[in-house]
């Protein structure tokens, strides 16, 4: 029977929270971990002293920099990307925490596909990334309804950077960022970044951790060996968040780690690990150099066709994350200043859903892929070809009066797939400042009586440059190979040119 306690505010003169403690609280690693009566929040007891520092960091926490990410406009989005303390207590000499309980579909609802097993147990980010647990073959294997499809993965990488890039902007750098620490829930295509108490302000609160096995950066593991306070020794900071991010978007869309591969550099499996994931850290996949492509005996047994990891290249992510995953893992894998910033993955990440495709084939477990610029695309997850005419329109924008560039962006159409503003008009950025009306789509694309059409919906001055004609709010117009579309005379307006793959199937 759990007895009912209560705990002071050091912040707040007066204010108390309850907890529930039944002598045997949750523990993370630094943690003991108690619900409140009503399971609306946590509150958490570091078992180790905290010094002057740390209560420091964990007061500024709590008001200044809570009030700077959620007491503006905007805050109200991060609220759903972070899991932020709120409060901080002390019982005796133990300082803890106050935090919200994640929310409801951040818990297993199923699990496992045979047992219970882990139902409602957090989903953290692990059970997503390894192809084993797709494996129909494995016990062990994740249930259906818990998987989601590829495309889900792009959008709860969105989130993802978007949290890193926040965070990077009011100079502050997570510090262990991981598939533990990031909890993600692909049905809802949602993702919330947790443990923020580990916080690191430069030249202020120095990390407490060097992070998390898998995540941490080469240049980190590569000094770990050095005195803490040597110069030369590396610590967490932005750039090591930046090497942790990459991964974690390589694995959550590959399901396999970008340097874990067949080259062994020790024989002793200790420092084997140490040189591979620091020093000597290569790309699985680099172009020049194959000598870490992984062993096929050593590839996790998927029931997906593509396990085989020369059936399935990083390329099938699309041009944009291609060149990221270049950056990330050949040039800045050691040269930390290179790294894609957030911001970079963010943009690239949602330029790739434009060229995403739904899978024709209803088994496909992917359901979603990139088209690969080919005229004869398919699925590269069960095969599936597209069948008909399959419309790519390339987006211009006005770089004189009468001169037009290419934007270096790309829409593919599907049947019922909408425009937006972001598509329209290049001054309207797709990010998390979008306002309510920027978010509502202006039009869809339809294959209506054996053709496509664009059905205009909100566009003032849609236009058929090569017909010259105008297509009114309510009315159509149809996509052929080799129209040109005015999609908006305003400023920052832009135009589409459409090519159609696909065209003899």
């Amino acid at each position: 029977m759990a007895s009912i306690k209560s705990v002071s505010s050091i912040i707040h003169p007066g204010k108390t929270y309850q907890y529930a403690d039944n002598g045997e609280p949750m523990r993370g690693g630094m943690k003991d971990v108690y619900f409140a009566p009503d399971k609306s929040y946590v509150v958490a007891f570091y078992r180790d002293k905290q010094d002057f520092n740390s209560k420091e960091r964990l007061t500024k926490l709590v008001t200044q920099y809570y009030d700077s990410f959620f007491n503006r406009e905007g805050g109200e989005y991060y609220k759903s990307i972070y899991c932020w303390p709120t409060d901080v207590v002390q019982l005796g000499t133990q300082i803890g925490l106050v935090v919200p309980t994640y929310r409801k579909n951040f818990f297993f609802a199923k699990g496992y596909a045979t047992g219970e097993g882990i139902k409602g147990k957090e989903k953290q980010g692990l059970w997503f990334a390894s192809a084993k647990f797709r494996n129909k073959q494995f016990a062990l294997r994740l249930d259906e309804s818990e998987l989601g499809n590829w495309l889900s993965y792009f959008q709860i990488c969105v989130k993802i950077a978007r949290g890193v890039k926040r965070l990077h902007a009011a100079g502050l750098a997570h510090s262990d960022l991981s598939y533990k620490n990031v909890l993600i829930d692909p049905v809802n295509r949602d993702a919330t970044i947790i443990d923020i108490d580990g916080l690191v302000v430069p030249g202020l609160y120095p990390p407490d951790v060097i992070g998390t096995a898998d995540f941490i950066a080469p240049e980190v593991l590569s000094t770990k060996h050095l005195a803490l306070r040597d110069p030369n020794r590396k610590h967490a900071n932005r750039l090591t968040d930046l090497h942790a991010l990459a991964v974690m978007i390589y694995m959550y869309l590959l399901y396999r780690h970008p340097l874990k591969g067949g080259k062994i550099n020790s024989l002793d499996t200790e420092e084997d690990d140490l040189l591979s994931m620091g020093e000597k850290a290569l790309f699985i996949e680099h172009p020049t150099d194959a000598s870490n492509r992984p062993k096929l005996g050593q590839l996790p047994k998927s029931a997906l066709p593509w396990s085989d990891v020369s059936k399935l290249p990083y390329t099938l992510t699309g041009p944009y994350l291609k060149a990221l995953f270049d950056q990330a893992f050949i040039t800045g894998l050691h040269h930390p200043n290179q790294r894609p910033n957030a911001d970079m993955w963010e943009q690239a990440l949602l330029k790739t859903t434009d060229l995403m495709q739904p899978c024709g084939n209803t088994l496909c477990d992917q359901k979603w892929f990139v088209f690969d610029n080919s005229s004869s695309p398919k699925c590269p997850f069960c095969g599936t070809p597209i069948k008909g005419p399959l419309p790519v329109l390339d987006l211009y924008y006005r770089f004189k009066d009468t001169v037009w560039k290419p934007e270096n962006h790309r829409l593919m159409v599907y049947h019922n797939q909408y425009l937006f503003q972001w598509h329209v008009n290049r001054n309207v950025v797709r990010n998390e400042r979008l306002t309510a009306e920027q978010k509502v789509p202006v039009g869809y694309f339809a294959w209506f009586n054996n053709k496509w059409v664009l059905v205009n919906q909100k566009l003032n001055s849609l236009k058929d440059l090569t017909e010259d004609k105008q297509v009114p709010i309510g009315s159509m117009v149809e996509i052929t190979d080799g129209k040109k579309l005015l999609l908006s005379n305003e400023e920052g307006g832009r135009i589409v040119m459409i090519t159609m793959a696909n065209k003899h199937s």
